[in-house]
């Protein structure tokens, strides 16, 4: 077998020489092994976003009585943990892939040449079974004179030791969120600039209205502004020069540092899967039939490569998807009804599954319930002084079918997992969050209420009514 990628194909190359200690598995990256999440996603990230998280919390802190002053941050500190962290990981990645007796390490670019054959460095190697997962990488819009200033993106951006003093985020997706919240925190002056006339477009509506109305007390948000041209000025600044969509009025933005956080595209181009049989679709994406399969047989692209569901925890669920068909020849088509994600900035955001516009469109108006709970009308929220953060649950009137749910507030990304777990049953029915008890006065309770509170959607209302 030959595995393209060192993330979540890893979970099919162990499974499988567990199974047949005999087994020989060429594995090839050209980057550091572990994959996107691991060295320049999901864990460095959240590794930086903790310690924000930490200075606007205790900045909240004058509200209880207490009186705190942050005094310094030491940004090389907060860079260097980070970094310390995931090299050790990695380090111990790529021990084990080298000293492995089971596996040909090859840390080198792969590109096929004919079908079921691939040239790593100098050698040529072929297999019958191939995992394609690729990964993704940054896109970098078209901007003109963005090619001739130096700018970050979610990759290059770990590498620094030095907080810009200002920083301009083009961008108005989770990475521009959940960066501009990291760089504001730590004490840079952020501005981010979002072509969507939604901030984070796949959120609902009065989600991403609450979250831009929280992230502007400590940043500017432009929505609905393209980055038409960027140049680099003698003090050494950049200035940026924006136009509303909506009026063709202009902005221009000085910044020290560019994040380009325009979101994530295909990998392929290096592969030359065309020389393979292998089909992609018109941005690059490796297409596969439903069962993770690509046009050529026994060949799987799963996680980024395929361009489905760009989430570590489904690229880790495609992998077992794969895992069963290609192994076990066990015929199981993936099920992406509840791909949970979060957005980790301040306040967090937790989601899955449909949102109210999709449900109706999906369900028809008259089958679809919404509930709706202020994290402040429990006490524990009350406790935390919580204003306006709230959960909204969608369900099917007939049966009480979980079909989404969204929250922003403390702890979003935790208190969704009860509802996510019951997506995951037969029934997918909300009555054991109905019917369960909720310890009181715990924040779970907000979850438990907004399933009690549900009611016929409104088309207009997208204010919340204070109960």
């Amino acid at each position: 077998m030959i595995s393209i990628g060192t993330g979540s194909a890893m979970n099919i190359v162990s499974a499988m020489i567990q199974q047949n200690p005999n087994m020989k598995v060429a594995v090839i990256d050209k980057d550091e092994p572990g994959g996107i999440c691991l060295t320049r996603g999901c864990i460095p990230s959240k590794m930086l976003l903790y310690p924000a998280e930490l200075v606007r919390t205790i900045e909240t802190a004058d509200q209880f009585g207490i009186d705190v002053d942050i005094r310094k941050i030491s940004f090389r500190k907060v860079m260097e943990r980070m970094r310390s962290f995931i090299n050790k990981d990695i380090n111990m990645i790529r021990q084990g892939l080298s000293h492995s007796k089971n596996i040909d390490y090859y840390p080198v670019i792969a590109e096929f040449v004919r079908p079921y054959t691939l040239k790593a460095g100098n050698d040529e190697i072929t297999s019958k079974m191939i995992l394609l997962c690729t990964g993704s990488k940054p896109i970098i819009p078209p901007i003109k004179g963005l090619g001739s200033v130096d700018y970050l993106t979610s990759d290059t951006v770990l590498q620094i030791n030095q907080l810009p003093k200002s920083i301009a985020i083009i961008g108005g997706g989770y990475i521009a969120a959940e960066y501009g919240h990291f760089f504001s925190a730590m004490g840079s002056k952020v501005t981010i600039i979002g072509r969507n006339p939604q901030f984070l477009k796949q959120e609902e509506p009065e989600v991403s209205a609450l979250a831009k109305k929280e992230m502007q007390k400590h940043m500017t948000i432009l929505t609905n502004h393209e980055v038409r041209e960027v140049e680099k000025i003698p003090t050494g600044n950049k200035i940026l020069v924006a136009v509303n969509r909506e009026n063709g009025e202009k902005t221009t933005i000085t910044a020290d540092e560019i994040l380009v956080a325009t979101g994530r595209g295909p990998n392929t181009g290096i592969l030359h899967p065309e020389k393979a049989g292998i089909e992609t679709d018109n941005r690059g994406w490796i297409i596969t039939n439903e069962y993770l399969e690509t046009s050529q047989p026994n060949i799987w692209a799963f996680g980024d490569a395929n361009g489905k569901q760009l989430f570590k925890h489904a690229a880790n669920y495609e992998s077992r998807i794969v895992y069963y068909n290609a192994v076990l020849k066990n015929k199981t088509k993936p099920d992406y009804h509840a791909i949970p994600h979060a957005v980790f900035m301040y306040p967090e955001i937790g989601s899955v599954g449909l949102g109210e516009k999709e449900a109706i469109e999906k369900y028809g108006e008259r089958n679809v319930l919404v509930g709706r709970y202020l994290y402040e009308n429990t006490a524990k929220g009350e406790a935390m002084a919580s204003k306006d953060y709230f959960i909204k649950v969608i369900v099917e009137k007939e049966n009480k079918k979980i079909l989404g749910a969204h929250i922003i507030g403390p702890y979003a990304s935790v208190l969704i997992q009860e509802i996510i777990n019951l997506m995951y049953t037969p029934e997918q029915s909300a009555e054991p969050i109905i019917n369960g008890m909720h310890i009181h006065p715990a924040l779970n309770e907000v979850v438990e209420r907004a399933f009690r509170s549900l009611t016929i959607p409104e088309h207009h209302h997208h204010t919340i009514e204070h109960h």
